[in-house]
């Protein structure tokens, strides 16, 4: 498949363009400088030349989405969205510094720092959960590090509803570390499948590739992979300081059969935990949301496909044409309601009295004249 080329940042009232960020399958992030109050941002646009509705759709997900969820200390947090003035939706989203997408491969990732994380991520699945949502993309390069180097979930775009499947809902993929019975189009998503892929995405952070890729030759293509997650043989993490008790508990996570695994996100933060304390360190936070702060499923319409959102109809661009009188607000006089009066007024008005005087002066030069040619005087 033809790599698509990045799309040109659009421009946004309030926002200035920094550089580009990443590019995806559907969509384009991008730095800007949001300018009230003034911080980074990213912006994630879709590209002007894509008009699917599906993607439409997963884009208003990914919106709605994080807006219930964003909140959650382990989740990323979105702003704002909208539609740019070249028609493009666009959501505006906290900045973040770092990504685990290729750190795994290029550096060992210390086990307490690893377990953190894994704790971390399943508190923020366990909240999506009882919201009624799955995440279904659950990997390396979808957990971001904020500035405070917290890592966040990010990429909502292909969420699903477990409680209301729709027929036809596509079965979107990250092949690496997706459970058997997604790669056999069994199930869209299920809460056992995220398991497994919270599971498949731990073992990466500490193995340093992704759980049935064979370091050793090099065929690892996407349908080497299939057929080795088919068959879902658990292979210990060839690294000397990561301790038993954390190979068993992703063995169970990873298991073949779902119902072999841990039954919720929670069991397997608290099965991590149990590790931490084993190992004497100190327990990583369980943030799950309380059930008077979970939105309800119908908060998000995971099937709308409509455009929406505030448009931005003009672009602001340099011109030589005199700008109109500037308009400003005071307090009225009694304390009461504002009034709007004309900042340019003041030097209008004394034009207007000099103006006055000069016809005043002209008016009595005539007269004066007028009286004694007539022999008055």
């Amino acid at each position: 498949m033809v790599k698509r080329l990045p799309s040109d940042p659009p421009v946004l009232p309030g926002l200035t363009y920094v550089r580009p960020l990443g590019s995806g399958g559907f969509a384009d992030v991008f730095l800007y400088e949001q300018e009230m109050p003034r911080r980074a941002v990213a912006v994630k646009v879709l590209p002007g030349n894509l008009r699917d509705p599906d993607l439409v759709r997963m884009f208003n997900t990914e919106a709605d989405v994080l807006a219930h969820l964003s909140a959650h200390p382990s989740i990323v947090t979105v702003y704002q969205a909208g539609i740019s003035a070249d028609g493009r939706p666009y959501i505006v989203m906290e900045y973040c510094p770092g990504s685990l997408a290729q750190r795994y491969r290029i550096e060992r990732i210390p086990v307490d720092e690893v377990l953190s994380i894994g704790i971390r991520m399943a508190s923020a699945l366990e909240t999506s959960h009882r919201a009624g949502l799955v995440h279904r993309d659950i990997k390396p390069s979808n957990i971001l590090v904020t500035s405070f180097g917290v890592a966040v979930l990010a990429d909502f775009g292909i969420a699903s509803s477990l409680a209301r499947a729709r027929h036809d809902e596509m079965f979107a993929m990250s092949v690496p570390w997706s459970a058997p019975e997604v790669i056999a189009e069994e199930t869209t998503g299920t809460i056992a499948s995220e398991v497994w892929g919270l599971g498949a995405t731990v073992y990466s952070l500490l193995a340093g590739h992704s759980p049935f890729e064979r370091m050793d030759r090099g065929q690892n293509s996407r349908d080497h992979l299939r057929r080795r997650i088919l068959r879902a043989s658990y292979t210990r993490i060839p690294r000397p300081d990561v301790p038993d008790a954390v190979q068993r508990v992703l063995a169970v996570a990873m298991s073949r059969l779902p119902g072999d695994r841990y039954p919720s996100a929670l069991a397997f933060a608290e099965a991590l935990r149990s590790v931490q304390a084993e190992l004497g360190l100190a327990p990583t936070a369980l943030d799950v949301a309380v059930e008077e702060w979970i939105p309800s499923p119908s908060a998000v319409d995971l099937a709308d496909d409509a455009v929406r959102g505030p448009i931005r109809t003009s672009v602001s661009h340099e011109t030589s044409r005199k700008s109109a009188p500037t308009l400003a607000v005071a307090a009225g006089r009694d304390g009461g309601e504002d009034e709007w009066f004309d900042a340019s007024a003041p030097d209008r008005r004394r034009g207007w009295i000099i103006g006055a005087l000069a016809l005043a002066l002209v008016a009595s030069v005539v007269t004066a004249w007028a009286l004694l040619t007539s022999g008055i005087f």
